[in-house]
């Protein structure tokens, strides 16, 4: 059968019209109940808190309604004033609680503000024929056990906590990652005022989430080199013998044998560079070269020697250098009389 509508509440029509429709004068036996022989539904009543309503609570509803064939199941969920004076503070307030429960789908009927400790007008009005819990004693103010009468009249039948679950344990894991929790929030865009922390611890959370982003973005980036390695290897060899290959183009046995020799005529002409034209009127000045007495098979003259006049005779002269001597080389001698 689909289910598609929520539990009504013990106030609404709904929930009346079956009640009244209920024949409360016919009491229900636990035995009668077991073996399914019950002239009517059996109106089974559990109650509780069912703050942060999780799987162990759905797992209790679930026994409750299963613990008799034929079962309406009635939930009673305590307000919040009587909750907090009781047990104290809880996450959700009531009408989330009640809204929680009323959506379970093993629920038939709820009840808001039940009252803590069920006596004989609350089972009347709700005509409630067994009331399912745990079997572990629940103190209260005046006794150690607030379903002893019940279960001592036979009206009591009892579920089996879930291990390892209860609202306690998920609080605590809150707490436990309370900085966990914090971060996620203020990236979701939630205010320092709305978490109840400083500004200061704003702004350190914040770094903190930044610094968590860079190194999960780090890790990402790697894991995506690991998933390319082979093509990464592949490009890095093919870039290597591209390289190697340019590398001797530039710097090879020929290419450096070039380089080597145009630098070398470039020192020397930086060392030797052609000689200057001497003085208009000197002996050995002319149009030609320097090199032209190669020609008539001689070698060249030295270049004359200049002094300067003394300043009595300089004021008779125009020019101020004349020549002092000229001197030749010996070698020019000698070969001028050999070809004489």
């Amino acid at each position: 059968m689909t289910i598609c509508k929520e539990a009504p509440s013990s106030d609404e029509t709904a929930a009346q019209i079956i009640r009244d429709q209920c024949d409360y004068s016919v009491r229900i036996t636990y035995e009668m109940a077991r073996s399914g022989k019950a002239p009517r539904s059996v109106r089974v009543y559990a109650d509780g808190i069912y703050d942060l309503f999780h799987q162990g609570h759905a797992r209790q509803l679930m026994q409750a309604k299963n613990v008799f064939p034929n079962v309406y199941l009635i939930v009673g969920v305590c307000s919040d004033k009587l909750t907090h004076s009781k047990k104290g503070r809880t996450v959700m307030n009531e009408n989330e609680r009640y809204e929680a429960v009323k959506h379970c789908r093993y629920v038939d009927e709820i009840v808001r503000d039940a009252p803590w400790e069920v006596d004989e007008s609350f089972m009347e009005k709700h005509k409630i024929d067994f009331i399912a819990h745990d079997d572990i004693p629940y103190g209260a103010d005046d006794t150690n056990d607030i379903y002893a009468k019940w279960k001592a009249k036979g009206m009591f039948v009892a579920t089996e906590r879930t291990e390892g679950v209860s609202t306690s344990d998920i609080v605590a894991r809150i707490v436990r990652d309370y900085d966990i929790y914090v971060r996620r929030n203020l990236a979701r865009g939630y205010s320092a005022k709305d978490l109840n922390i400083s500004y200061l611890s704003e702004k350190k959370i914040r770094l903190q989430n930044k610094m968590h982003e860079l190194k999960d973005k780090g890790k990402r980036v790697m894991d995506s080199i690991g998933e390319r390695k082979d093509d990464m290897i592949a490009k890095w060899e093919e870039k290597s013998r591209e390289f190697i290959e340019n590398f001797l183009l530039l710097f090879g046995k020929e290419r450096l044998s070039n380089i080597w020799h145009e630098s070398r005529e470039k020192i020397l002409s930086a060392l030797s560079p052609p000689g200057s034209p001497l003085a208009s009127g000197s002996p050995t000045s002319s149009n030609g070269s320097d090199f032209d007495c190669f020609d008539n098979g001689m070698p060249p003259r030295k270049t004359p020697r200049y002094e300067s006049r003394s300043a009595a005779t300089s004021s008779c002269s125009s020019r101020n250098d004349v020549y002092y001597q000229e001197d030749y080389s010996d070698e020019e001698d000698s070969f001028a009389s050999a070809r004489s």
